[in-house]
């Protein structure tokens, strides 16, 4: 189980802290600027490409090093840059049985002052071996695919007691396959103002418009879509462990090529953390994503409801498990009807630390998807043992 399965990101809300602006560094890389990584596992996937039928299984052999850096630069900015190389060997797989994937992240962070603070950040990855697949791809086709994402965020203090934020982000989409590449290949852009009054010392009152505009590379005529935002909410800290967050607003999208529809807009978290190295978080997500097969439907609108967990069973063995239940109803284009789909998710794993250095893990995912469609069913099952050491 990655670990990016255990935090699902709600759109582009983050709680701005002021001169919060360094994120927490994992415990292996505290006290020095440049750690070097490297794991090396082997596990079994009984669905590398999440065909519907005539699955193909493989059990796979990976090595995958890192370098990570973090420094403060100055007593006001913090600077962090990462890359990793993954490479993966198939024991059954059409075409190449060795694949490399790339993972490069830049992150820089600077406090302005006590009250305002600017960070940005910058991720590319290049994944030939996808942790989640596409639903309704022809049948055994590579998913290869490369992503960049642009993250930026200025936080200001307007007052006292209020708070402005400015928000962007720009997500860029590109296959590796000729007919993926020229159905899905795209940008999605989003920006955002939000204003904050803290009604309480732990009590946050949120409102925030956001603007989404998606292009389509190829077909953008029939496929682009814009959508605006209007949105309140709340950040309450309910005690020091535990954290509750609440949007709820409404969308407008307008589709080209295609009938425009409202739809409320509802983004729900809980964290709570109950012990050293033990938390809880569970939340629930409803808005319009991007679907697999952009001919026949627009794009689906989604329910998803997720729960993480993280428990130190010893100071030394840590077991964690993710779930997400996706139901979704995919929109379908003139004379298409709409379809109904359900999504599930399930992830576990148990490490233990060898040492300062050493750690060994044991994992497990599935991935379920049940649809109207029977093109777009399919079942994946992965499991595998790693050992991971950092210098």
């Amino acid at each position: 189980m990655k670990l990016h399965r255990l935090v699902p990101l709600l759109g582009i809300v983050l709680v701005p802290v002021a001169m919060a602006v360094y994120a927490p560094i994992p415990e292996q890389e505290q006290g020095k600027n440049l750690t070097l990584l490297a794991r090396v596992g082997i596990s079994h996937d009984d669905n590398i490409f999440g065909a519907p039928s005539s699955e193909i299984s493989s059990t796979i052999y990976s090595f995958s090093p890192e370098l990570k850096y973090n420094a403060s630069v100055t007593d006001q900015t913090f600077l962090s840059a990462s890359y990793k190389l993954t490479l993966d060997h198939f024991s059954n797989r059409p075409g190449d049985k060795t694949i490399d994937s790339h993972d490069l992240m830049l992150r820089v962070a600077h406090a302005f002052s006590q009250d305002s603070n600017i960070d940005v950040s910058e991720t590319h990855t290049i994944s030939k071996n996808p942790e989640s697949l596409l639903a309704g791809v022809p049948i055994n086709t590579d998913q290869s695919f490369a992503r960049n994402q642009l993250d930026g965020r200025f936080v200001t203090a307007l007052g006292p007691k209020t708070s402005g934020t400015i928000k962007a982000r720009s997500v860029l989409y590109r296959y590796d396959s000729t007919n993926l590449s020229t159905d899905l290949d795209r940008t999605e852009n989003l920006i955002g103002a939000e204003g904050s009054y803290a009604l309480l010392p732990e009590v946050k009152l949120i409102g925030e418009y956001r603007r989404q505009d998606i292009g389509y590379r190829t077909g953008g005529a029939t496929k682009d879509k814009q959508s605006n935002f209007l949105i309140g909410g709340v950040d309450y800290n309910v005690a020091k462990t535990t954290m509750l967050t609440a949007r709820v607003g409404y969308e407008w999208r307008d589709r080209d090529g295609a009938a425009s529809s409202d739809a409320p807009y509802i983004e729900l978290s809980y964290k709570h953390d109950y012990a050293e190295k033990s938390y809880l978080a569970a939340g629930y997500v409803y808005t319009f994503e991007e679907v697999s097969n952009i001919a026949l439907y627009t794009d689906t609108q989604v329910n998803r409801f997720f729960a993480n967990v993280q428990h130190a069973l010893t100071g030394l063995i840590v077991a964690s498990a993710s779930f997400s239940y996706e139901p979704s109803t995919l929109q379908g284009r003139t004379a298409v009807p709409d379809i109904d789909e359900t999504t599930v998710r399930f992830g576990a794993a148990l490490s233990y630390l060898i040492n300062q250095n050493w750690t060994a893990s044991v994992t497990f995912d599935h991935d379920k998807v049940d649809s109207d469609s029977a093109s777009r069913e399919l079942s994946r099952n992965r499991y595998g043992v790693s050992a991971s050491v950092s210098f």
